[in-house]
């Protein structure tokens, strides 16, 4: 059939793509992280960083494009994977660095999703030290020359992103400026989300463990059930055999598995 090959293709090409697309996506956080930790460095640095970075949205968006092509139900592939489609178009919308930033996270974020080897442990590991690390970044770059902003190094960054995300929020280090407010909102809502994700997945692994318990506990005790009822089926029918012989003359009973001694007087 067609669109099982389709599909078939398209399951394939995304294993194939996913070990690339990753090391694009960490290519793509070296060059983004570059030109703001060292803003002084010579002018073809910010450029190659910059190629990089497009690069990198240009090989996400072909594998978009390749995935769209490949899949069987075009308009279903389009509704079912919003963020994929959002994430490429975001670059041409405005092509600002921060956007190309928030549409890499959501490409890389879609991607470790679908790899089954990952476990969702390991998953919101990575997305809470790639958020962090965007978000200081990211709030670094805005901040950093704002005339009233406090966040002008980068350890006052990751400083600020780590209360931010936790939502405990010092108040020592704090955006001044519109776009710095919203990454702030953004690692807010991402830091609520992440710790219930933890706190769920944690319960789910206590209570998981405790149904291991006591299914095992209902296990051994239905297996002990049904060797005590064995037991009393043997009893049962071992004293019918007994029985059985006893009426038999010149055969000796079998009482409690010893055969009885025959009576002298009975001789």
């Amino acid at each position: 059939m067609p669109g099982m090959k389709q599909r078939t293709a398209q399951v394939r090409w995304e294993q194939r793509m996913q070990t690339p697309l990753l090391a694009l996506a960490l290519a793509f956080a070296v060059a983004y992280a570059i030109p703001i930790v060292t803003p002084d460095a010579k002018s073809w640095v910010h450029t190659v960083c910059m190629v990089i970075e497009w690069v990198v949205w240009g090989s996400f968006a072909v594998d978009y494009l390749v995935r769209l092509t490949l899949a069987p139900g075009k308009l279903l592939f389009v509704r079912s994977h919003p963020l994929d489609l959002i994430a490429v178009l975001l670059p041409l919308v405005q092509p600002l660095r921060l956007l190309r930033v928030v549409s890499t996270l959501l490409l890389v974020g879609r991607r470790a999703r679908m790899a089954p080897q990952i476990t969702l442990t390991t998953y919101v590991g990575g997305a809470v030290v790639g958020l962090m690390m965007f978000g200081s970044l990211a709030v670094l770059h805005v901040e950093r020359d704002a005339p009233n902003g406090n966040i002008k190094t980068l350890g006052d960054a990751v400083w600020w992103s780590f209360t931010t995300m936790t939502t405990v929020g010092y108040g020592d280090h704090a955006p001044t400026t519109g776009l710095g407010r919203v990454l702030a909102v953004g690692l807010m809502l991402a830091g609520i989300a992440l710790l219930g994700v933890v706190t769920a997945n944690i319960a789910a692994w206590f209570i998981s463990r405790f149904e291991r318990d006591d299914a095992e506990e209902r296990r051994q005790t239905a297996l002990l059930e049904a060797l005590t009822q064995e037991v009393r089926q043997l009893r049962v029918e071992v004293g019918r055999l007994s029985g059985a012989a006893a009426s038999v003359p010149g055969v000796v009973p079998v009482r409690d598995g010893v055969a009885a001694t025959p009576d002298k007087a009975a001789i």
